[in-house]
């Protein structure tokens, strides 16, 4: 599929604003304005690759918590992630009381997750079968880390999916730890695409730093899945650049020279430097989009420490289906 030039700038102006916005909760959480931060940092590209090979709001998607980019590019809006993290009554997830990142958006048919990993992969089989037997052409992406792969949930959705040839594509973003193990020491084979043979479905590598090699996949594995061929599992393979999380230190089990090299491949210099040998990128255009950026998350996180907290007398929401009210 040839993606017009319009379409290029755009997945890369995704990528640049999901970076802005995650660079800006890492500063958030040394401000002591938000108390937690999951980051996305380095696997921006492969979540838009695959997000634009989607029909966005008509496809389905269980995501995992370092989904921004992806959230972003199906219409999740920037002060909604800044309210997400700083846990106000406005954000679309659960009114303020989701864990952050733990994306939900009902107009988007993005699926709540738990924080429990792999359990989104058993969500979008469900979903998957539902769209069999109710013999629609939607799709389902689930997309989780290298290490949910040693979950046995995720073995019975893919299991599944397999048998029944569902119509679900599971993104694997591998970037190589899972929490603080290296990838050789979670699985024995050398790529999670591998794991796919013994399932009974396709299994396809892809370098997940090249958004477009990335979405090159999806386009062809969502095809598959929408004319009743079945699952994929697409592997794309990355580095997370940032700690686990803002309660982790990376230097208990990586060292910095490991973490400076793989920034060579960060997925923005990438992407900019294919879309500058294209001629599609500049210097000027670059300037434009940075300011564009940063005043759209200036206005985010303004919006959000604005936006009022969940009142008290809603704590039973959503948990009952009617408001419970005290004599």
């Amino acid at each position: 599929m040839t993606l017009s030039e319009e379409t290029r700038l755009e997945m890369y102006w995704m990528m640049l604003l999901a970076r802005r916005l995650d660079e800006r909760a890492w500063v958030l959480h040394r401000q002591g304005k938000i108390a937690f931060h999951i980051s996305g940092i380095g696997q921006e590209a492969a979540q838009v690759g695959a997000a634009f090979a989607l029909r966005r709001g008509y496809d389905w998607v269980a995501p995992y918590y370092r989904d921004l980019a992806l959230l972003l590019c199906l219409g999740y809006e920037p002060r909604e992630f800044m309210m997400s993290l700083m846990g106000k009554r406005e954000e679309p997830s659960s009114g303020g009381r989701q864990m952050p990142s733990h994306w939900s958006l009902k107009r988007a048919n993005v699926v709540s997750h738990s924080a429990v990993v792999a359990t989104q992969c058993s969500h979008a089989t469900g979903i998957g079968l539902a769209i069999k037997m109710r013999r629609e052409d939607k799709v389902v992406l689930a997309s989780l880390g290298e290490g949910s792969t040693s979950q046995g949930e995720w073995y019975e959705a893919v299991n599944w999916a397999a048998v029944h040839q569902l119509p679900v594509v599971f993104l694997v973003e591998n970037n190589q730890y899972a929490i603080s193990v290296p990838v050789e020491k979670q699985m024995a084979v050398p790529s999670a695409a591998d794991r796919a043979c013994g399932l009974g479905l396709r299994g396809v590598a892809v370098d997940g730093t090249d958004g477009f090699a990335v979405h090159q996949a999806f386009v062809e594995a969502v095809e598959l899945a929408r004319s009743g061929k079945g699952p994929t599992l697409i592997e794309a393979k990355m580095y997370r650049i940032t700690p686990h999380s803002s309660d982790d230190d990376d230097r208990t089990y990586r060292s910095r020279e490991e973490v400076e090299e793989h920034k060579k491949r960060d997925p923005l210099l990438v992407n900019r430097r294919i879309l500058e040998k294209e001629g599609l990128l500049n210097a000027a255009r670059l300037e434009e989009m940075e300011s564009r950026a940063k005043k759209i998350v200036d206005e985010a996180v303004q919006y959000a420490e604005q936006a009022p907290y969940p009142a008290a007398e809603e704590a039973a929401y959503p948990v009952y289906a009617e408001e419970v009210r005290h004599a």
